[in-house]
């Protein structure tokens, strides 16, 4: 976990948000989504408030709305989903354009886009403000077992690899005049599949001797070692300590 690994995720910056540790980021997205998902889906209000607060946090770690709004579109699968609710679930109907939903269907749905949503732009902004190899360095720290940091590491470092030889595979076949066009291809990328598994299979196993031979005994080596001051914290709880007094205004009026 030394050396450093460029994302296309992350957006290079000396912003405040930037500065702060990473641990006491995450600390920070995971209290908001908690927040988020704890309060009532009458509060409207609420939501908006969460909105105007995550639009803050981005303007003053300099992510453009743009950005912020094509990395929103991960989460297209959930609202399809929830666009199908008012139509499916049963309970009171309403008449919406001459269209017969269903309240509760319409009440779901709007619980799954508005908390999803949220949690989406609070973990873009978290990607957009950290890199990744600090991401892996800040759940260290916050006491993720040294193993599955190491497998995160390996797949963030090795992922852009495995694409790059799954593009290569594609021009050799379309270079050999191969087009998908229907199940009888299918045989053809299952294959692909499976050689592109032996490499990166036979891959691993020469980086692991590699490892080995450099000394390598289990656990990577911990270069940086990430601190942060009460002051650091303290900016980091602002997000989620104002957000927790919404979601408590939110239950009480």
């Amino acid at each position: 976990m030394g050396a450093g690994h460029a994302h296309r995720l992350h957006r290079p910056g000396d912003s405040p948000v930037h500065t702060l540790p990473p641990h006491c980021k995450l600390v920070a997205v995971l209290c908001f989504v908690l927040v988020v998902v704890a309060t009532p889906r009458a509060a409207v209000w609420a939501f908006a408030l969460y909105a105007a607060l995550l639009a803050a946090v981005a303007a003053v770690a300099r992510v453009p709305g743009s950005t912020l709004a094509r990395r929103l579109l991960i989460e297209v699968p959930f609202v399809a989903f929830a666009l199908l609710l008012p139509f499916v679930v049963p309970g009171e109907r309403t008449t919406v354009l001459g269209v017969p939903l269903s309240v509760p269907g319409l009440w779901g749905a709007w619980n799954i886009v508005a908390k999803a949503t949220l949690g989406v732009a609070a973990s873009a902004l978290l990607a957009a403000t950290t890199e990744p190899r600090a991401l892996l360095l800040g759940l260290r720290r916050l006491g993720l077992p040294p193993l599955l940091t190491q497998i995160a590491s390996f797949m963030i470092r090795y992922g852009d690899v495995v694409a790059d030889e799954m593009r290569r595979m594609s021009i050799a076949r379309r270079s050999r005049g191969f087009e998908a066009r229907g199940v009888r291809q299918w045989g053809v990328l299952a294959t692909s599949a499976g050689a592109l598994f032996i490499r990166s299979y036979e891959r691993g196993e020469r980086v692991h001797l590699a490892m080995v031979s450099r000394g390598y005994t289990g656990e990577m080596p911990v270069i940086d070692r990430v601190t942060a001051t009460r002051t650091q914290w303290a900016h980091a709880a602002a997000l989620p300590v104002t957000a927790l007094a919404v979601c408590v205004l939110g239950r009480t009026l």
